[in-house]
């Protein structure tokens, strides 16, 4: 089964901590008839399926749909799903899934999803995600399925063009209190007494007309304040395994309105999966069924407008680049990853026989090239080898292979700093780790830990959480922590709960609680009992959570530590549109709610709802039924809902951290709920709950804004303070912390930044500061000392023979402590005397583990001697570019050394280490490179068959050594590789022609694209417009694009000429002008070459004639209306094998050669010509004014010589190698706004 990037839930619940920040997306799916309707369970990271072979997906990059679930092997997802699951951005959290293992899964390394459930990195980067529901909460725990039929509740008479618009708000009435507090059970008739005074929620319904019968959908909300939602309705049909319809829907008004796309991406087209790129929201892959077509449907503007394009594999997962929009990896059905850098548009095979899941983008910051990919590929059974190469050259020649000799199938996993493999031999299995890109090396457990298996829960802070099953255990796990390189582990916690999904997925219960640094929950069994505990030193010392003193109800419970406590479920939500059974918040840190029992064991039956707002040192019941809880408005607030498997009408809301709920009807009608989405860090303070009235009606989505509980915005008196304590210590994580908070009650709006930590300071160091140290062991009197197997004093250490080292005294500081050690440092380490050594091991880095650096920055050497006499040791640094340093000793280079490079090239820099002993050396080629921010693709908009064009990469800040360009033309496989950043290039199909320019320096790799319009001969006329329209310039490319598609529009509205045959762009900089296009029409033979000209011809004077009289018009805005004008008609216009010539043009061309002419002749002569005027360069009191040849005209204004772009400007200009067309057949034309021809007058 080999090495699982899983992260298993419980442990899952963890990764809403993480990543909150992506798109709410995911797969509902309904039943419609008796044989549909299951109870869905979802499994965390890996292919999670129900009991009926269904299956939820969730990951950060993007989100898919599946249907029904197949797995082969450890890790492997069969074609029905998908490596990633949608990232629920409404509910603050993700929902993970679990790789389905082999069933010997012993002796396998998994390594489960990072960051305490971000799923796995093979998992985790996936951007398919799947949610499978029925139309209610579901719930991992036995409940009563719903049954199927009409509920009495249910009005028929929504549909999707109706939709109703209420404001609803209920209170219940709570004793001796003046606002509506909820201390009753289920939804049984509360007192509800409507007051027009209260906070009031705005609600709006709208049904999906025409989808009832579509039994699976996703949501996808773009979030980032954005008002477009994605609805994706498709019927799948389980007998056949596959979509049989599908249904696009979309709103631009937060969820108020829908209107169906089907007609945009075709109305044949059955679509099956969806993707969202993680980087930009806005752009959007759909994947048509393969059993229709195979291919993918691509969206820029989320989901306004699609493009398709074919392709000639089936994709079953997609896996986005953390940084580069446009790239991405594809798996296929039949075992082959795919790389585009286009978003999709061309794909290039990278590599065959990859095993599921196993291909990893590059880690920025680590790996040296941005487009580097890591594999794992199957060379025989149960063996592969890890390779690294670059995604659009990965031929043998170019791949590496970083892992000396074969790993074992399905043991790679790339997770932030490290590199997790495993190989097994005679039986037994060795777990390898690189950190930081170093060479691997073997993880040490305690000798004879002997594991049978192995999960890395999570990688942060430098540090590696792994679950470890021991030799002598069956059930239950142990939690072992690393330092910092990952490869020394000690115990933190035994016998860790542990349990199997039906994929063969493992489930560990560990959560880590937002907000609060080193602070845990796990539940660990204890004498055949399941005991929740709570750590707050990042898990050093465990402790049992206390009870509440009082039930919902306002009874004394007498539960008493340590035979009676508070036990919370810690699992992930199978559904990422439900909150799951415990959630927190890093916005509002302190604050965890979850659903638990009070007893001596954990349970699935008398379960409650619990809420503690001092970081888990007290608890308070606040229902006696299980609900999903969500935090609001940044954290200030709390809805709740029934977890139900009937319909309900009515939410609950709380402003005071759960003391209060006041009730609130958010539809007319009870609604069976399939989830809630929403987007968490914006100000809209919209929430959308999804669902049916029926099994047999449209999906219902309402729309609630709750902006209306708030008054206004909170100021600072609506805030208090309080102090962060275990059982009332103050020092925590070894400082003492006050955070800020807003006053309970308070009905004022939180700001997304305002500061939650309001002060700390650092404490001294106490043991519990500390973890032990390998090959020490935590003692009931909280010491650590030395275990039986260990030997302190047999370590081998490199000194003086004169001096001592600093040995172990079993003490490691925890990461991320922030104590201070007093006068008596009693766990520092303390000194041994050692004996002399010639230096060994030399090892010469830089601090990042960079091999490149940009031109004057700090470049840090790290230098290190693994054996040797390293006080008489000396060390000698050459940085290959002329300058030398030499120490007296390596502890003088603790802290690296420092560098500058002022030009760029690649310097040989080596290390050399000498004493008494011996010597020893090592060398590093270091690549400067001055760094590269933007390119800018110049090329024209039109262009002519047959022709050359002139493109240039522009590249900025101006690079004066060599750059590599990559030019991607069209549909070509391989790319035209040049060192100059023009090319000229002879386009020979007429049609839409896309340009790639992708330009290297160093490790960076930037790009820009173009469209280019390739026709037989066009005609152009130049246009310029109002005054009033510069003073609403911004001058960046998307509004060029607005209003150069309004003139367009406008110009076809008054010509009747077709939109197709148009095409208008505006140049860059001020005043504002633009050029028009007319392109013959396609439709027309192209046998009549001469009468498709005269049309064009004709089209022109059209457009001459309309706006020399002002027809053609605009509005800008509600008062201010846009005229545009004609310039000058161009002197390109066709281009054909006559030597005819327009008598205009030759006549326009010849007073162009005329004008220059003179000019020449006046400044050669000039001082030879008493009444020219000679303006000396020290003259500055008035920039001349320039006339341009150009005819323009009255209304235009002047130009000045200084108003003229500069050189820097000129770099994002469009008219930048411009096509060069011909007049006639022997004429050239170059126009150019930038440099018109003038005369000084």
């Amino acid at each position: 089964m080999g090495l699982w990037s899983v992260w298993s839930l419980s442990l899952l619940a963890l990764l809403h901590l993480f990543n909150p920040k992506f798109v709410a997306q995911a797969e509902i799916s309904s039943p419609r008839t008796k044989d549909r309707f299951h109870q869905m369970e979802v499994m965390p990271h890996e292919a999670r399926t129900t009991r009926q072979s269904k299956v939820l997906h969730k990951c950060d990059n993007g989100t898919k749909v599946f249907g029904d679930l197949e797995t082969e092997g450890a890790g492997a997802v069969k074609p029905n799903n998908g490596k990633r699951v949608g990232t629920m951005s409404g509910l603050g959290k993700e929902a993970a899934m679990d790789i389905k293992a082999e069933p010997n899964y012993r002796k396998r390394l998994k390594i489960h999803g990072k960051k305490y459930g971000n799923i796995s990195e093979d998992i985790k980067r996936r951007t398919t995600a799947k949610v499978m529901l029925e139309n209610k909460f579901p719930d991992t725990r036995k409940r009563a399925k719903r049954s199927v039929g009409t509920s009495e509740y249910v009005e028929r008479a929504v549909s999707g063009e109706t939709k109703s618009k209420e404001r609803f708000v209920e209170t219940v009435q709570g004793v001796l209190s003046p606002r509506a507090e909820y201390r009753r059970t289920g939804e049984e008739a509360r007192g509800s007494n409507p007051r027009q005074s209260e906070p009031h929620l705005d609600t709006s319904t709208f049904a999906l007309s025409g989808d009832s019968a579509h039994n699976q959908a996703m949501v996808h909300w773009s979030g980032h304040n954005s008002s477009v939602i994605l609805i994706l309705t498709k019927l799948y049909d389980f007998n056949l395994g596959a979509v049989t319809e599908s249904s696009l829907w979309r709103s631009t008004d937060y969820g108020s309105t829908y209107n169906k796309l089907n007609d945009k991406v075709g109305s044949r087209t059955v679509l099956s999966y969806l993707y969202v790129c993680p980087t930009n929201k806005q752009k959007i892959m759909m994947l048509s069924d393969p059993e229709v077509e195979s291919a993918v449907l691509i969206s820029s503007d989320e989901g306004a407008s699609f493009e398709k394009h074919t392709i000639n594999f089936n994709i079953l997962s997609l896996l986005f680049h953390p940084a580069q929009e446009n790239w991405i990896l594809a798996y296929s059905h039949d075992s082959k990853v795919y790389s585009s850098m286009d978003f999709g548009r061309k794909w290039l095979l990278v590599h065959d026989n990859v095993m599921p899941g196993r291909f990893y983008w590059a880690v920025m910051g680590l790996d040296r090239e941005s487009d580097v990919v890591h594999i794992e590929t199957r060379i025989a059974k149960s063996r592969a080898q890890y390779v690294k190469c670059r995604a659009q050259r990965c031929t043998e020649a170019n791949r590496q292979y970083l892992f000396p000799g074969h790993v074992d199938t399905n043991s790679l996993v790339v997770q932030d700093e490290y590199v997790f493999t495993q190989v097994t031999k005679s039986g037994r299995a060795s777990y390898f780790v690189s950190f930081m890109r170093e060479s691997f090396k073997r993880m040490q457990l305690p000798k004879y830990c002997l594991p049978k298996d192995m999960h890395i829960i999570s990688t942060d802070e430098k540090q590696v959480f792994a679950a470890v099953q021991e030799w002598n255990q069956n059930d239950t796990y142990s939690l072992y922590i690393s330092d910092s390189p990952g490869v020394y582990f000690t115990l933190s916690l035994e016998n860790l709960r542990t349990s199997r999904g039906p994929a063969g997925n493992l489930l560990v219960d560990v959560y880590k609680v937002e907000g609060i640094n080193g602070m845990y929950l796990a539940n660990k069994l204890l004498d055949n009992h399941v005991k929740t505990f709570i750590t707050y030193n990042k898990g050093q010392t465990w402790a049992l959570l206390p009870a509440p003193a009082t039930d919902v109800a306002g009874k004394d419970l007498q539960c008493i530590l340590p035979f009676c406590s508070l036990h919370l479920h810690l699992e992930m939500s199978e559904n990422p549109y439900t909150s799951g059974p415990i959630t927190s918040k890093k916005s509002v840190p302190g604050i965890i709610v979850a659903t638990g029992n009070i007893g001596t064991e954990l349970s699935s039956t008398n379960l409650g709802m619990f809420i503690s707002s001092d970081a888990g040192n007290s608890w308070r019941q606040i229902f006696d039924e299980e609900h999903n809880v969500w935090f609001l408005d940044n954290g200030g607030a709390l809805l709740a809902v029934l977890h139900a498997a009937t319909p309900i009408r009515h939410l609950w809301i709380s402003l005071d951290e759960g003391k209060k709920w006041d009730r609130h009807s958010f539809s007319l009608a009870p609604l069976y709920v399939d989830g809630v989405l929403m987007e968490p860090e914006s100000d809209n303070h919209i929430i959308t709950f999804f669902g049916h009235f029926s099994h047999r009606s449209e999906w219902q989505l309402i729309k609630i804004d709750y902006k209306g509980l708030f008054s206004r915005r909170c100021m600072d008196g609506d805030y208090q303070t309080w102090h962060l304590h275990n059982k009332g210590e103050l020092c925590v994580m070894g400082e003492k912390q006050i955070y800020m908070k807003r006053r309970p009650g308070n009905r004022c709006m939180l700001a997304q930044d305002y500061s939650r930590i309001y002060s700390s300071e650092p404490c001294l160091c106490t043991s519990y500061d500390f973890e032990c140290d390998y090959g020490w062991e935590r003692q009931v009197d909280g010491k650590c000392s030395p275990a039986f197997w260990f030997n302190p004093n047999g370590a081998a250490k490199s000194c003086s023979s004169s001096q001592s080292f600093l040995n172990s005294t079993g003490y490691r500081k925890v990461l991320s402590n922030n104590c201070k050690e007093g006068g008596k440092n009693v766990y520092s380490p303390r000194r041994q005397a050692c004996r002399p050594r010639p230096p060994r091991g030399l090892r010469l880095s830089t601090s990042l583990g960079e091999l490149s650096a940009s031109v004057a920055s700090n470049v840090t050497f790290m230098v290190y001697l693994d054996d040797g006499d390293s006080l008489r040791t000396s060390i000698q640094l050459d940085f290959g570019d002329g300058i030398k340093i030499t120490y007296s000793n390596l502890s003088r280079t603790d802290d690296g050394i420092k560098h500058i490079y002022r030009t760029t090239g690649i310097y040989r820099v080596t290390a050399s280490a000498e004493n008494s002993q011996g010597s020893d050396s090592s060398t590093l080629f270091l690549h400067i490179t001055s760094p590269v921010e933007r390119v800018y693709l110049s090329a024209p908009i039109v262009a002519i068959s047959g022709k050359e064009a002139n493109l240039t990469a522009v590249v900025w800040p101006s690079h004066t050594r060599i750059l590599t360009f990559f030019w991607w033309f069209d549909n070509s496989s391989e790319p035209i590789i040049t060192l100059d950043g023009s090319i000229s290039y002879t386009f020979q199909k007429e049609g839409k022609n896309k340009v790639t320019v992708q330009v290297a320096s160093g490790s960076t790799i930037i790009q820009d694209s173009k469209v280019i319009t390739v026709k037989e001969f066009f005609r152009s006329l130049l246009l310029s417009f109002s005054p009033a329209l510069d003073e609403h310039n911004p001058d960046i490319p998307e509004w060029r694009e607005d209003i150069g598609r309004v003139v367009r529009t406008a110009l076809s509205q008054v010509s009747g000429v077709p939109e197709d045959q148009l095409l208008v762009s505006l140049y860059p900089g001020l005043p504002s002008s633009a050029e028009l296009f007319i392109l013959p029409d396609e439709h027309a033979s192209s046998e009549h070459k001469r009468s498709n000209e005269d049309a064009l011809e004709t089209i022109s004077h059209i457009f001459v004639t309309a706006l020399n009289q002002g027809l053609i018009q605009f509005e800008l805005k509600a008062d201010t209306h846009i005229v545009v004008y004609m310039t000058q008609q161009t002197l390109a216009p066709l281009v054909d094998s006559n030597a005819i010539h327009s008598g205009s043009a030759m006549l326009l061309l010849l007073t162009v050669v005329f004008v220059g002419l003179a000019a020449f002749f006046i400044y050669k002569f000039k001082r030879k010509i008493p009444w020219i005027h000679v303006q000396t360069e020290d003259s500055q009191e008035k920039d001349p004014e320039v006339i341009s040849t150009v005819g323009q005209n009255d209304t235009m204004t002047k130009v000045k010589l200084s108003e003229f772009p500069s050189p820097k400007e000129l770099m994002e200009k469009e008219l930048e190698a411009r096509s060069r067309g011909g007049i006639g057949r022997n004429m050239e034309r170059i126009v150019t706004r930038e440099f018109p021809n003038c005369t000084n007058v």
